[in-house]
């Protein structure tokens, strides 16, 4: 099995990619993880990708999609694997038909804007510790301070509601470009592209999904 997941941040695409790899015994292949493996490990392309994230560029389509190509192209990826984070935009689609790794279903889990705004402008974060609050759904025990020092709390800057419309306003435009190939039958491949609810709770999240994918 071989899977796509899409979601705007927030959505929960980390939870339901978690699920998906324990459930049906597929590898995660994220191209966050990626870079910092590759970075770490001194490669030529962590080397090259490490040019740009020093700098705070964004790393070349080229550089992410061999990054991703060789990693799916490994053994270890011959059992299944899910793209998390990959492809962000149809050139990046497109380069992976072209190398000849197919995939089966593209699953998109879609949540309005306003719930993903609230969901994330909402967060607090401890800088010292990392841990996280929410105003509404997880909010300290004393307002704007952290449970465990007492200090303050923050918001991100990513976290901050305009910054989040920014990133939606982009994920929204690239996303139509990615499902609309995928859906196009002219791009040589037979893919499943679904769509389910991220504003239910998380266990019929999975359980839509789970269903989709059986055959």
């Amino acid at each position: 099995m071989r899977l796509i997941l899409l979601g705007p941040p927030g959505a929960g695409k980390g939870t339901q990619a978690s699920f998906l790899a324990d459930k049906f015994g597929l590898v995660k292949v994220s191209s966050g993880d990626i870079l910092r493996s590759a970075v770490r490990s001194g490669s030529k392309l962590g080397e090259e990708a490490n040019k740009y994230m020093s700098v705070g560029k964004l790393i070349p389509d080229r550089i992410i999609i061999d990054l991703i190509l060789d990693r799916v192209s490994s053994g270890e990826c011959d059992s299944g694997f899910l793209l998390d984070g990959f492809p962000r935009t149809k050139e990046q689609a497109v380069a992976l038909t072209a190398s000849g790794i197919d995939v089966d279903s593209v699953i998109e889990i879609q949540v309005s804007d306003e719930v993903i705004v609230s969901r994330m402008s909402g967060r607090l974060f401890h800088p010292a510790s990392g841990r996280t609050y929410h105003v509404s759904s997880n909010p300290p025990l004393i307002s704007g301070k952290d449970d465990v020092t007492g200090e303050s709390l923050v918001v991100r800057e990513d976290d901050k509601a305009s910054t989040v419309r920014n990133r939606l306003d982009i994920y929204h435009e690239q996303t139509t470009q990615i499902l609309s190939y995928y859906r196009d039958a002219s791009s040589g491949s037979n893919h499943k592209v679904f769509s389910v609810d991220g504003s239910m709770s998380i266990s019929a999240v999975s359980s839509a999904i789970e269903s989709f994918l059986k055959p």
